[in-house]
């Protein structure tokens, strides 16, 4: 009897062992799949040239003049711009002028000046820009909300501004684009002991110069009168060193 039982366990360990092993026949064996390494050749560049010259400048100054289009003419209108019988937005063009400010850095400034001198007043910044002849800021009265005197306080350097001379009923020729203020706080307006914009009366004494003063025959001063212009600072019964401008007759 004990001879069958370990037959029996024999014959059930190797029925065991058949089965195992074709279990194991059955199974797929993956082969790894092999990826080659793919390598690409990079020429490095001469020394010479792997540091490239920058050639050109960093900064393209601009100078342009456009027409008064809808955006702009809304932006002025009430402001610098009354509605009137002397002139229209079609007698103005628009100036955008790079410039170098008191800090010794470019700037792109805006202006609105009759149309029958832009092209010259661009000749006169561009002028005043190359060489580096400092401004302290260039921008529409628009943003003072056309209050000549808060524009005079800013030290703004402006031209179109459709209003009367001080005291009196007449229109400036800032009404017509054709006079231009240029550093107002270094060049103010006098009068006797009339002295604006408030706080410039150390300005008053024109031989003690310093940044941002208009003097007679100083570039400034040149650039304008040698195209017609005249300034403030010539005019006998008071002065007005920031401003220059031109007659109506002479731009026709």
């Amino acid at each position: 009897m004990k001879i069958a039982n370990v037959i029996l366990l024999l014959m059930i360990s190797a029925l065991i062992t058949l089965i195992i092993y074709y279990q194991v026949e059955s199974v797929e064996i993956i082969e790894p799949i092999i990826v080659k390494a793919q390598t690409k050749v990079i020429k490095l560049p001469d020394e010479d040239v792997r540091t490239p010259t920058f050639v050109g400048k960093t900064y393209e100054p601009i100078f342009t003049v456009n027409k008064i289009d809808d955006f702009l003419y809304n932006r002025i209108k009430g402001l610098s711009f009354k509605v009137n019988d002397n002139i229209t937005k079609l007698d103005l063009r628009y100036l955008e002028i790079t410039y170098w400010s008191f800090d010794s850095k470019r700037y792109t400034g805006e202006m609105i000046v009759h149309k029958s001198v832009a092209n010259e007043v661009l000749d006169i910044f561009k002028e005043l820009y190359e060489a580096r002849y400092p401004i302290d800021k260039i921008t529409l009265v628009d943003d003072y909300d056309a209050d000549d005197n808060l524009s005079m306080l800013d030290n703004n350097t402006s031209a179109f501004n459709y209003r009367v001379i001080a005291g009196t009923t007449k229109l400036s020729n800032h009404s017509y684009g054709l006079a231009i203020d240029i550093n107002p706080f270094q060049n103010p307006y006098i009068n006797n002991d009339i002295v604006i914009p408030v706080g410039s009366e150390t300005y008053k004494d024109r031989d003690n110069i310093r940044l941002g003063m208009i003097i007679r025959d100083d570039l400034c001063y040149n650039a304008f009168t040698s195209r017609g212009w005249t300034w403030g600072g010539d005019w006998n019964n008071s002065k007005d060193y920031q401003h220059f401008e031109k007659d109506m007759k002479d731009t026709n």
